[in-house]
Order: structure tokens, then C-alpha cells, then sequence
């Protein structure tokens, strides 16, 4: 069984104390990402779940029906499993640390947008994208207090807990306390700064580069940058030294 990481606790007692349950702060580790972790095995297979028979059944409903073509659905997974998802706004970031030249467009919030689509990453819902940088000074929080606007095209369909309740309004009151509860305890002299998306703009966190990853490439860079991390709600560790 995969070891729990600290931020994974952090995320699972914040939505516990507002009651939504644990299971929405799963790990966010690959074996957790996966649909079928944790599925009973019988004769060397996995039994779906209860939630994963129902949307099977329904999926062939439609399609018996002719109301949905298999081939959209097809491409839809397409998209968010291989080409909408953190490992875009990764990307975004790694670039950033190696280029200064791409670093400063992207910082500056009428060519922030622009640098994103250079590397294909634009569309519905990051239409207007804002990258505000992660400092020894300075760390930033993104929020959606009105809903849950989120830059889809880097960072793929939000969690759980950012959509919640909770968080939406924690966050803008009372961000060391949420920080804290997903594992990141900050220095009394940071500055936290709160962002809040909206339908018109949406944030992306540029967070620091961490000490130890002079000679690593943009990919190896890349590897490390987490979703959490480019929300504001912890930061890049992995250095080499």
C-alpha cells in the first residue's frame, strides 16, 4: 500500500472538518489517480465500482439510443486523460525556470496568456490567464470564491476540495490556516497574497524554483512540479541536493 504523504493528510483532515469526507484529499499520486486503486481483485481481475458500473450502464444507454456517439466520448477521454491535465501547467512552469526571456512573458499579465499558447495550451476556460510568481518573500493562493473557475487547459478539471464550500471561503479569511492544513507552514515574514479566479480571468502560481536543480533538464524539471503547487497550496520539493 502506498505511504500517505503529509499534504495528502493535510488535504483529507480540512475537507473531514467540513464534513465532506476523507476521500476527497486522496494522495495525489498515481496509484490514487487511478480509477481502479484499492478495487477488490477476483480471479487475477478488478471488480469495477459500484459508481463506474452505473456511469458504464448509463454511457451504453445513450449510445443504444443514439443520443451520444462513442467516438465523442472516445475523444473526450482522449483529451483529459493525454492532453488537459497538470502535466501542461508543468510544462508552463519548467519553461519558465530555464527561459528568462519566456519567464518574463509569462509574468506579464497582457502576454501571459500568449506564452501559455506557445507551448498549445489555450482554449475554453483559460481564455485570460494571469501567472503571478512564488518568491522567498511572497507566496501566492488561488481561489474561485464564487464557483470553481479553474485554467483548464493547464491545469485540467479541478479538484474536489477546490470546488468546495470550505476552501472557497477559508481561503480568502484565513490562507495560513489552510496553508497549514495541507502541510505548508509558512515563515511569519512570507507574504501571502489571495487571488481570486473568476469567469473572465483565471490565475496559474508560478511556484519557486527549488535549490538543488541547477543542472536538471526542462523535462526532469517538469516531473517535479505538482498541481497543488502551481494552486499556491504547497510548494515544489525534489532537489538534488
Amino acid at each position: 500500500m502506498a505511504e500517505k504523504s503529509p499534504d495528502a493528510v493535510g488535504r483529507r483532515g480540512f475537507l473531514r472538518r467540513a464534513a465532506l469526507g476523507a476521500a476527497a484529499f486522496a494522495p495525489t499520486t498515481a496509484a490514487a489517480q487511478s480509477p481502479d486503486a484499492g478495487q477488490p481483485r477476483q480471479a487475477g481481475q478488478l471488480i469495477p465500482s459500484d459508481i463506474a458500473l452505473r456511469v458504464k450502464a448509463l454511457e451504453s444507454l445513450l449510445v443504444e439510443k443514439g443520443m451520444v456517439n462513442p467516438a465523442d466520448i472516445d475523444a473526450t477521454i482522449e483529451l483529459y486523460e493525454h492532453r488537459v491535465g497538470p502535466r501542461n501547467g508543468a510544462r508552463v512552469v519548467a519553461r519558465a525556470w530555464v527561459d528568462a526571456a519566456y519567464k518574463k512573458r509569462l509574468l506579464d499579465p497582457a502576454t501571459a496568456t500568449q506564452a501559455i499558447a506557445e507551448l498549445g495550451y489555450s482554449g475554453g476556460q483559460g481564455e485570460h490567464m494571469v501567472v503571478v510568481e512564488n518568491t522567498s518573500r511572497v507566496h501566492n493562493l488561488v481561489v474561485c470564491t464564487l464557483c470553481s473557475c479553474y485554467p483548464w487547459p493547464t491545469l485540467g478539471l479541478p479538484p474536489v476540495w477546490y470546488k468546495s464550500s470550505p476552501y472557497r471561503s477559508r481561503a480568502v479569511i484565513d490562507p495560513r490556516g489552510v496553508l497549514k492544513e495541507f502541510g505548508l507552514e509558512l515563515p511569519s515574514d512570507v507574504e501571502v497574497r489571495v487571488w481570486d479566479s473568476t469567469a473572465e480571468t483565471r490565475y496559474l502560481v508560478l511556484p519557486e524554483r527549488p535549490s538543488g536543480t541547477e543542472t536538471m533538464t526542462e523535462a526532469d524539471l517538469a516531473a517535479l512540479v505538482t498541481r497543488d503547487s502551481m494552486v499556491g497550496v504547497a510548494k515544489v520539493n525534489g532537489g538534488r541536493g
